[in-house]
């Protein structure tokens, strides 16, 4: 299958500078090496940063196997020592490019609750896919906010995409299923189906979205060949509870992680690698249609580690 994006030549390390506040040099290493209250410190450290439970873990217990073997005797060997094992972490996520279709239309489903950025994030991907020389046309399936429709509709003109809506109300699965329809007559590259922000907790909701994904996999073959989560990245930990929850509804493939330019919570990009292993594809850090950048593990790593 080929692939969307070729990666751009601008850094973003500045970003994870802000993003990722780890503060290490509060972790004070003892004279004779890391000794225990170095290790509670790091912890309190990382959690603060929400790198989540599992992925601290797994750096605390590093560090801790490298300095009982006197490899970690100060500071500059607890950062290295970090900075090696969450590229590691990180290593499987190193691709943001998207899959697309080797023949015929490609369909991106992109899912997530309410108030993250979603329906903004489909705008800054439609504007980015259109960079790429390819036409798009986005589909309306958020059916039940007031408002939804009109608001997308505006976005799909600002950044040049074909539009596909239904009735307030009326079936999402429908309105996918059309325009694909759509998409085909007109020789369009990529459908963008933009769905309703939903909780795990609405069980009709989510039935809704299974329903909206199995229309898409029978009318077209080999689709969705994107399922992306959308995540608000200043909720830390609650970002892992949405993609457990999604993860039972749909078969995602990649997280767009948003807001990052208001938040020093962004270690929460390894804590979903460390779980989940489902790569963040795309970054939003900002509110222009240009705010969409790709996720580059090493700008991230270089970025959080940068004295």
């Amino acid at each position: 299958m080929a692939r969307l994006f070729k990666r751009r030549g601008e850094k973003k390390k500045g970003l994870w500078r802000r993003a990722v506040d780890l503060a290490l040099t509060d972790v004070r290493v003892a004279v004779g090496g890391v000794d225990h209250e170095s290790l509670e410190s790091l912890e309190e450290r990382l959690l603060t940063a929400d790198f989540g439970v599992d992925a601290t873990m797994r750096l605390v217990d590093h560090v801790a196997a490298l300095a009982r073997r006197g490899r970690v005797s100060g500071g500059s060997e607890l950062r290295r020592a970090l900075r090696d094992e969450i590229s590691r972490i990180l290593e499987p996520a190193g691709s943001s490019f998207l899959q697309i279709a080797e023949t015929g239309t490609t369909v991106y489903l992109i899912v997530g609750v309410n108030g993250v950025g979603k329906t903004t994030s489909v705008a800054k991907l439609a504007h980015r896919i259109r960079g790429e020389g390819r036409s798009v046309l986005i589909a309306a399936a958020d059916t039940f906010r007031a408002g939804a429709v009109e608001q997308l509709r505006v976005w799909s003109e600002r950044v040049g995409a074909d539009f596909v809506a239904g009735q307030q109300g009326g079936d999402p699965a429908a309105v996918a299923f059309d325009a694909i329809e759509a998409a085909e007559a007109r020789d369009i590259d990529v459908v963008l189906v933009d769905t309703a922000g939903r909780l795990h907790t609405q069980r009709n909701l989510m039935e809704e979205l299974q329903k909206i994904d199995c229309v898409i996999r029978r009318r077209c073959e080999g689709a969705p060949q994107e399922c992306l989560i959308v995540l608000d990245g200043t909720v830390g930990q609650n970002a892992l509870a949405q993609v457990r929850s999604f993860s039972g509804a749909v078969d995602l493939s990649g997280i767009i992680l948003t807001k990052l330019d208001g938040t020093a919570r962004g270690g929460i990009v390894v804590g979903l690698q460390q779980e989940f292993g489902l790569p963040v594809k795309l970054v939003g850090s900002g509110e222009g249609v240009d705010d969409l950048s790709d996720f580059d593990p090493d700008d991230f790593v270089e970025g959080v580690f940068e004295e």
